[in-house]
């Protein structure tokens, strides 16, 4: 018992140190949103150009032997053409990033409501606290996503409200961890 205890403890500090992450991000969107989407777009680019040219090189390197299903070749030249996709059409890429922000935001909410729900089964009070806070971050991640107009800024404000809520969800849970056993 007291080692599940330490692992969830554990992985409720990782979630928070998670969330400190996606709240500075939030943060550094709020600052400057376009500036940041065209860096963003620039290093994803620049990383998949890397990834491409160092998975052909290794294609080209093994001469394609050991294995019939060795594609480094096609990985490779596949990444480089996402790469430079990436970085020419950098503005499509705030639109990509608020979708996927949105659908990660939901993921989390509806395992937070799973939590939740569990914590109410063993019979601790404060899952009605986290269920609202799941609620509210499933609807801040549905409204990025069906929100076509909503500009970076606010996808920046909605994760640092969205971290704020983790890391007390997160706290909450830690504090409530020996209940469960």
């Amino acid at each position: 018992m007291e080692l599940i205890e330490k692992i969830f403890k554990k992985s409720g500090w990782i979630a928070i140190l998670e969330a400190i992450i996606f709240a500075v991000l939030g943060m550094v969107l709020i600052w400057n949103p376009e500036g940041i989407i065209k860096w963003i777009s620039y290093i994803l680019g620049a990383i998949f150009i890397v990834v491409g040219v160092f998975k052909t090189f290794n294609y080209v390197k093994s001469k394609g032997k050991y294995d019939l299903y060795n594609h480094e070749l096609v990985y490779g030249l596949m990444a480089v053409v996402i790469g430079i996709v990436t970085i020419v059409y950098s503005g499509t890429i705030a639109s990509i990033l608020r979708i996927i922000i949105g659908i990660w935001i939901i993921y989390t909410a509806l395992i937070r409501v799973s939590s939740s729900l569990k914590l109410r089964t063993a019979g601790i009070k404060a899952w009605p606290y986290c269920l609202g806070l799941a609620i509210i971050m499933f609807i801040g991640g549905l409204y990025i996503i069906l929100n076509a107009g909503t500009i970076v800024m606010t996808v920046g404000i909605i994760m640092v409200a969205y971290a704020i809520i983790d890391i007390i969800e997160d706290i909450i849970f830690m504090k409530n961890v020996k209940e469960l056993f």
